[in-house]
């Protein structure tokens, strides 16, 4: 696995913590916060990906320590936290689009967690199948 890929689950599974924390004690000045935050429902629909991001987080971040610790176990929870989110990306990207609300700094981070994964998922899917290279297949 390349130092990048480790970088970057690393710090998306701990911003989506943080993001939530964050959240949750309302630390977001209003003027960053998404158009028509006040919104019911809009507030519920954001709240809906909590579970997916904390999955995200934990898979993610249960993934890099079975990593250092050389478990095998590693390398499914990594393709589901990269698998994830994307998913978590494209609905919000999706949501966006419908709306027709183009926010670059609500765009911008959804974006990157639909791309990212996609740069290591296609790698690491041969990998668990066998096909890539013997040692690509050890995690060391």
């Amino acid at each position: 696995m390349t130092k990048l890929l480790k970088l970057l689950m690393v710090i998306t599974d701990a911003g989506f913590l943080i993001y939530w924390l964050v959240t949750w004690l309302h630390l977001v000045p209003d003027e960053y916060l998404y158009k028509d935050y006040d919104n019911e429902i809009m507030m519920a629909w954001n709240v809906s990906f909590m579970p997916l991001d904390l999955l995200i987080s934990f898979t993610g971040l249960s993934s890099m320590y079975l990593y250092t610790k050389n478990k095998r176990q590693w390398l499914p929870l990594c393709i589901i936290s990269l698998s994830l989110t994307f998913c978590s990306g494209l609905q919000a990207i999706a949501f966006w689009a419908v709306r027709l609300d183009l926010d670059w700094f609500w765009w911008g981070p959804n974006l990157f967690l639909m791309l990212y994964p996609l740069l290591f998922l296609p790698a690491l899917i041969k990998n668990m199948q066998g096909k890539a290279p013997l040692e690509q297949r050890n995690p060391q």
